[in-house]
């Protein structure tokens, strides 16, 4: 189970406002990626659930992180019914998030009070995902999804809405002033953070760099 109440984490996603979002199989890379984001001051980490026993890898780097890094909140992307939601969330996830709204699995979330944030892509959706007990919700994918455009269509009727794009978002100045101009909460950031080569070249300390210099940008567009 988490070792986090729901309300921490979702204040702790929101106060950052970058989740790195990876997958990797070799545990070892996970656990120097997780140190390297959390040196850079993101402590709200997501990995996606898209290799073969990807559990296995979760379940080692979640217990080492409690020991090791215990600021650290680990959650699974990439899940898209209950039945695997469930097993994260026994394997300690912090918090859960899906490609899709699934309504089964934000009920499993809700009732164990884990944060969910589903893939919605139409003010439907979003409406849908509140009415399941949703607190942030994903655009996704969100570039293709309309973009901070859209962010700002959904926002207008439901301004309540608290939105996290992933997917068409940048670690440039340009990119964040318009997707949290347009009033995301935070924002879901893969490989144009966490790029493949330094994944491949293992240089944490450039992913430390990269991973602070984001969350710096986003403190200063915030504060003006």
């Amino acid at each position: 189970m988490s070792r986090f109440q729901r309300s921490d984490v979702l204040a702790a996603m929101k106060r950052i406002g970058v989740i790195p979002v990876f997958y990797h199989p070799d545990v070892e890379v996970v656990k120097s990626v997780v140190s390297a984001c959390a040196a850079g001051g993101a402590t709200a980490i997501e990995f996606t659930n898209r290799g073969d026993r990807a559990l296995d890898v979760f379940l080692d780097v979640a217990d080492w992180a409690a020991d090791e890094l215990p600021e650290v909140m680990l959650g699974v992307g990439s899940v898209m019914d209950a039945p695997t939601a469930a097993m994260y969330i026994a394997a300690g996830a912090d918090f859960i998030v899906s490609p899709i709204l699934d309504a089964p699995t934000a009920e499993l979330c809700n009732g164990r009070k884990i944060a969910f944030s589903p893939g919605c892509a139409t003010p439907t959706e979003v409406h849908a995902a509140h009415k399941l007990g949703v607190d942030i919700v994903k655009l996704f994918p969100g570039g293709a999804a309309g973009g901070p455009s859209m962010v700002a269509a959904i926002r207008g009727p439901m301004p309540w809405a608290e939105i996290m794009p992933t997917g068409g978002v940048a670690p440039t100045e340009e990119s964040l002033r318009e997707w949290f101009g347009a009033g995301i909460v935070c924002a879901g950031m893969g490989s144009k953070l966490l790029s493949k080569d330094l994944l491949a070249s293992e240089d944490w300390d450039a992913i430390t760099a990269n991973v602070r210099a984001t969350v710096d940008l986003i403190e200063k567009i915030r504060s003006e």
